[in-house]
């Protein structure tokens, strides 16, 4: 199996001597291709500076980031823009959608600034929109659609692509629960079947429990990590509430 995410003493301090903060502190992460892990931790744990980092929206104070064989960590910023177009795609939890374009429009972006070939353009974007059941509002603008429509257009967008990594950001944060359930749900098909590794920041129980792992973080470090295994999604929900609750609960982090 190929290693997608291959993290070593990752470490992110903020600020000047006398006044240092320390983000993230030696964490280490692998991810396989096809994985869907989960990070949660409380308020200011780290999990979005750890994200932000994996995604190259920041850089590791020290520490060494493989993604799909490459080193992200010495790169300038033109081959940073190069390899997340290449290699990432993102899911954010208020869409970032453009209104004035149509949802076929927002989705086929990606491959259009890349130059891709119209009749590819044509066969990928009806590929996800079946995938996620937005075929019958490609012609719509996000004002007219709802927010679990657009969150599922975003979505579309992210892997129309074929990144190496989907990183999400508390994308059922907006979504009412049977919206949610929906994105989880595809999110889960996309991992099993089209082997999308997936990175997903979450304050939720409920979508953590759609995971194959979670790993906790705690004052930016590993403060422990589950594994789903053979048991029921039930049951892997209650072991994530057990340990949040240990953590001390599990609120979303500005960290």
């Amino acid at each position: 199996m190929r290693t997608i995410v291959d993290a070593k003493k990752i470490k992110k301090v903020y600020g000047t001597k006398g006044n240092v903060f320390t983000a993230l502190d030696n964490i280490d992460l692998e991810v396989q291709e096809g994985e869907f892990v989960g990070i949660m931790g409380p308020s200011g744990a780290g999990k979005s500076t750890l994200l932000n980092v994996l995604a190259t929206i920041d850089q590791p104070t020290s520490g060494d980031i493989n993604i799909d064989g490459t080193s992200i960590v010495n790169m300038n910023e033109e081959q940073l823009a190069a390899f997340r177009s290449d290699k990432l795609g993102f899911i954010f939890q208020d869409y970032n959608l453009l209104d004035t374009l149509t949802v076929k429009e927002n989705i086929i972006l990606p491959l259009a600034l890349a130059k891709v070939d119209p009749n590819e353009l044509e066969h990928r974007v009806l590929e996800v929109a079946n995938k996620f059941g937005i075929s019958p509002i490609l012609d719509k603008y996000p004002y007219q659609i709802s927010g679990g429509q657009k969150q599922r257009t975003a979505v579309s967008r992210a892997i129309i692509s074929k990144p190496s990594l989907l990183l999400a950001d508390e994308p059922t944060g907006a979504l009412d629960s049977k919206s949610a359930t929906d994105l989880l749900e595809s999110l889960k098909g996309l991992s099993e079947v089209d082997k999308a590794t997936i990175l997903l920041v979450t304050h939720d129980a409920f979508a953590a429990s759609y995971c194959d792992r979670v790993i906790f973080i705690k004052d930016g470090k590993m403060f422990t990590e589950l594994v789903k295994g053979k048991g029921s999604r039930k049951e892997f929900f209650q072991k994530v509430l057990d340990v949040l609750s240990a953590l001390g609960g599990g609120q979303s982090d500005s960290i």
